[in-house]
């Protein structure tokens, strides 16, 4: 395909993702990183602050809204499907593969997805690819400043999810296992990307250092799970759910361009050999973590840019399945996109995932008429997701604060001055079961929103007037649009 239509397609795919992404409602979890940009800090309990500093400039360009939280996914989307196509065009030269990845990787159902919200895994997506594409542009030219570049998108990616410290082993394995690469050894340019990749990250650090080391800790906890009961559920999960992300065939091509990058890297292929490395050791990690624990379905997304590129490189007998897996995963693709903004289809809530999108508004606007009914001055929320999503939607003169042991860690206003001797409302997921005691001297309960309201199908809340806060748990005035 010529490269004028190519990037045509590529921009009027971006312009459709820019529009979905506008007209999506924000996910609980997006909201939480939207007050993350309101608090900027050098690092998170749960992640790294890269989403954080993304969601803060594409709100100073676009507003407080869904298109201003998610402006840099569409972009970042489209510029590392360029960078994909540069890589596979390093990687697998003469095989005309660049193309042909970038479009594999923007067929699936995961990436289409991930390019119109805004997560954590946004970044690193990017930041994974960049450090791929340097990587790849060093196998073409053989020119040791490319490990410099590899080195900063290397800690940028660190800077946006912990899952980038996956690169460093299957880089050292790389030199280790290709004769033709163990020269690089013996050249300080590796080393001085490792230093580069180490000082960007040197912030996240600093922060962990300054509060405890939590971010370290709640993350690191992940890795020693062991639970052999249950280790066949999680392992089908992991699998079923990336066979439904890459869409079936698609699922089909990368696994067997998995499979053929390890033979070839068997052979000390270079450039396969990288392929290999940069899914199987990552496949390793997330099974060795399914035997415990629940593997999460977006997190083997750093998988694919490889995966993608790998596949491009099959024997002409695949190549038929390109056309027909391409069409099913854009043709699911955008059925998800219509269910997310326009909801055409009657699908039970329980098997819809765009469900967690929706019933935010409704909640909030119930929520409203109670406090304007009960004349209440503030709305305490215990979730922290549906804290986040009321800090956005309520009206902006109702304080909204987060009743929530995580709020310890971020720079925000304390509650107390705005409760003092004051009467309002708080929110209570119901199958917690009853409240903490001790944390309100008074606490009556009003109502319960039916199930559905609030992006949680079958998981009302109760909403209680409380009053005469004890200074018993950690709460923060949240954030208001601007």
């Amino acid at each position: 395909m010529p490269m004028p239509v190519a990037l045509l397609i590529l921009g009027a795919w971006t312009a459709l993702r820019l529009i979905v992404a506008a007209l999506t409602p924000l996910a609980p979890d997006e909201a939480y990183y939207w007050v993350w940009s309101r608090a900027l800090a050098a690092g998170y309990l749960d992640h790294p602050p890269m989403v954080a500093l993304w969601i803060r400039a594409g709100t100073w360009i676009a507003g407080d809204t869904g298109l201003g939280v998610r402006l840099f996914s569409p972009l970042a989307a489209a510029v590392g499907s360029l960078l994909l196509a540069r890589a596979a065009e390093d990687l697998l030269p003469g095989r005309r593969a660049g193309f042909t990845a970038a479009a594999l990787l923007n067929a699936t159902l995961l990436l289409g997805a991930g390019a119109v919200i805004m997560t954590p895994d946004t970044p690193l997506l990017l930041f994974w690819t960049a450090v791929l594409t340097c990587l790849g542009r060093l196998h073409a030219t053989g020119r040791g400043v490319w490990w410099l570049a590899a080195g900063v998108a290397a800690g940028l990616a660190l800077d946006s999810k912990y899952t980038a410290v996956l690169l460093l082993p299957a880089l050292l394995l790389w030199l280790l296992a290709v004769p033709g690469l163990r020269h690089w050894l013996r050249n300080p340019y590796p080393w001085l990307g490792g230093v580069l990749a180490a000082a960007v990250f040197a912030p996240v650090v600093w922060w962990n250092a300054q509060h405890g080391w939590a971010s370290f800790a709640k993350q690191g906890a992940r890795t020693g799970d062991w639970d052999p009961a249950r280790a066949l559920q999680f392992l089908g999960e992991l699998f079923g759910g990336q066979f439904l992300l890459a869409t079936p065939l698609l699922a089909l091509l990368f696994g067997a361009g998995i499979v053929l990058a390890a033979r070839r890297g068997w052979r000390r292929d270079p450039a396969w050999t990288l392929l290999a490395l940069l899914t199987l050791l990552p496949a390793v990690v997330f099974v060795q973590h399914a035997v415990g624990d629940r593997v999460q379905a977006n997190w083997p997304a750093v998988l694919y840019p490889a995966a993608a590129i790998a596949a491009a490189g099959l024997a002409p007998g695949w190549q038929r399945l390109r056309g027909p897996a391409m069409a099913l995963g854009f043709a699911v693709t955008a059925v998800a996109y219509a269910q997310a903004t326009l909801r055409p289809f009657p699908v039970p809530p329980q098997l819809d995932p765009t469900t967690r999108l929706t019933g935010w508004p409704d909640l909030a606007a119930e929520v409203a008429v109670v406090a304007w009914e009960t004349k209440a001055r503030f709305v305490a929320v215990e979730p922290y997701g549906a804290a986040s999503e009321l800090a956005l939607l309520l009206p902006p003169d109702l304080p909204v604060l987060g009743l929530d042991a995580r709020w310890r860690q971020f720079n925000l206003q304390d509650a107390g001055p705005l409760v003092e001797g004051k009467a309002g409302l708080m929110l209570h997921q119901i199958h917690h079961g009853d409240p903490e005691p001790g944390v309100w001297q008074q606490m009556q309960p009003l109502r319960d929103n039916p199930p559905g309201q609030g992006g949680m199908a079958g998981d009302p809340y109760r909403v209680y007037r409380v009053s005469g806060w004890t200074g018993h748990a950690a709460m923060v005035a949240l954030p208001r649009p601007e």
